[in-house]
C-alpha cells in the first residue's frame, strides 16, 4: 500500500462504506481499494473492447464501438438502481 491519504464525502457515503466493510469483514480502506480496482477506466474498456472483438473476429468499426460504449453506459444505469 502506499502512503495513506484522505478522501472528503458525505457522511451519508462514509455511514454506507462502514456498512459495507462491516458486510464484507473489512476495513473502508480495504473497501475503496477492492472497488477502485475492479472498476474499469475508459481506456481499459476500450481496450478489452478491442481485445474482444478480435477474439469473435469482428472488425472493430466505429458502429461496434459505439454498441459497446451504449452497452456499458446501460451497465453503469443498472448498477446505480442497486444503490
Amino acid at each position: 500500500m502506499g502512503k495513506p491519504t484522505s478522501i472528503k464525502t458525505s457522511e451519508e457515503v462514509r455511514d454506507r462504506l462502514r456498512v459495507l466493510a462491516e458486510e464484507r469483514g473489512t476495513t473502508i480502506t480495504d473497501l475503496i481499494e477492492e472497488l477502485a480496482a475492479k472498476e474499469l477506466t475508459a481506456a481499459e474498456r476500450e481496450t478489452r473492447a478491442v481485445e474482444a472483438a478480435a477474439e469473435l473476429g469482428v472488425p472493430y468499426t466505429e458502429q461496434v464501438q459505439q454498441a459497446g460504449q451504449d452497452a456499458w453506459a446501460k451497465i453503469r444505469a443498472h448498477q446505480g438502481r442497486a444503490a
